[in-house]
């Protein structure tokens, strides 16, 4: 792994309220969490994680209309 992504995403600055990664420099979608034992976490710094939220409601909402 790059150490510079590393050391963006091991910086408490670039979450918000410590849940919410958000760093526009970190082109990555998905990124580890900050206590990375607890999984992965969008990136909101990058508009594509938007979009994989809207796709993913999307999905949800077409398959209770048609399941």
């Amino acid at each position: 792994m790059n150490t510079e992504l590393d050391r963006e995403l091991n910086n408490p600055d670039n979450y918000k309220f410590r849940i919410f990664y958000y760093n526009p420099r970190d082109n990555r979608i998905i990124v580890p969490k900050l206590d990375k034992m607890r999984g992965w976490t969008l990136n909101f710094g990058n508009i594509y994680a938007y979009l994989v939220i809207l796709l993913l409601l999307l999905i949800m909402v077409l398959a209770s209309l048609f399941l």
